[in-house]
């Protein structure tokens, strides 16, 4: 069963945001998250670890891109992913914003079916806003 990248890191974003909301009293609030928290966040994924930097692949097991960064929207909701294309060492990269719906994992791989380096390439170039 193959698990979306989406899944895997909505589910530690939302991890993190599903924590009892109360009340703050001066003085009484936790820094931290609960033990319970923990537990949860264990079961999630590591963006640094486990997507952040990573190769992306496409169905034909060719090398397309590498993610360098996820876009989480107002809403909290992970939205785009955005791929490094090209480049040596960080110079000449072309950077793409794809949408994270249209990303899947399998056999440990970051997989974007039908892309190639030209269709990235070929796409608007995403640029940061200042």
């Amino acid at each position: 069963m193959q698990k979306t990248v989406v899944a895997g890191v909505l589910s530690v974003i939302m991890a993190v945001a599903a924590g009892n909301v109360a009340a703050q009293v001066a003085g009484s609030t936790t820094i931290g998250v609960s033990p319970d928290e923990v537990k949860t966040l264990a079961r999630g994924w590591s963006a640094k670890k486990q997507i952040l930097g990573k190769p992306v692949y496409n169905d034909q097991d060719e090398r397309v891109g590498e993610v360098e960064d996820l876009i989480v929207a107002p809403d909290k909701s992970l939205s785009y992913a955005i791929l490094g294309v090209g480049g040596f060492l960080g110079l000449g990269t072309y950077h793409v914003a794809v949408p994270v719906s249209q990303f899947t994992s399998g056999d440990g791989k970051i997989v974007l079916p039908g892309a190639t380096k030209d269709t990235l390439k070929a796409m608007p170039p995403f640029i940061y806003s200042q």
